[in-house]
């Protein structure tokens, strides 16, 4: 390959990393050129996309990046699967990927600065929440507190509400009295004394 070649693909894996967080990296080594396509196609429905770099070029591409240091996945033929969902996202869609094939080797995820290595690794990350389910997370905590408070406050008032119902409904209706009413109001006053 040409110098200027090298160039042109390193500078197309420069702009494809510069905005990324974290990869995931797999060995297509015994992947025949179906099996290729059908991961691509399942990985690219969800948003996310497999390169296959040449591991020189992708060092260099990293140099400067968020990315500085994931080289070390990058050992023989490898394929970086990078996207738009969220790094634990990508590790679950590999697992899944992985139960269908099982000659697919896993070689890590990078993010945040550190290496969780082969598959083992893949698995760890893929148990951690997505963004969303961080934040869907925070909220239900920040309103759990909120939401017992709230039945406190109403559970007595619904009490009080549904006593001074059944009193209404024993009442009288329409000026009557009830009994223990003119009872008291006959009863003679006491002599004051």
């Amino acid at each position: 390959m040409s110098k200027k070649v090298k160039s042109l693909i390193e500078k197309e894996l420069i702009s494809k990393f510069s905005p990324l967080d974290g990869v995931a990296v797999i060995s297509p080594k015994g992947m025949d050129g179906t099996k290729n396509n059908l991961l691509r196609r399942r990985l690219g429905a969800s948003g996310v996309k497999m390169t296959v770099v040449k591991n020189t070029l992708a060092r260099r591409a990293a140099n400067g990046t968020k990315l500085q240091g994931f080289d070390k996945l990058l050992d023989g033929p490898s394929a970086v699967i990078y996207g738009k969902s969220s790094i634990s996202a990508i590790a679950r869609m590999l697992m899944e990927e992985k139960k269908n094939d099982e000659n697919l080797e896993l070689r890590g995820v990078f993010f945040d600065g550190e290496i969780y290595e082969g598959e083992k690794g893949v698995e760890r990350v893929s148990k951690l929440p997505t963004r969303e389910e961080a934040i869907a997370g925070i909220v239900a905590a920040a309103l759990g507190p909120g939401r017992r408070l709230m039945g406190a406050v109403k559970g007595p008032s619904s009490s009080i509400a549904g006593i001074l119902k059944s009193i209404e409904e024993k009442a009288p209706k329409g000026g009557e009295t009830a009994p223990a009413a003119e009872a008291v109001a006959a009863a003679p006053a006491p002599a004051a004394g």
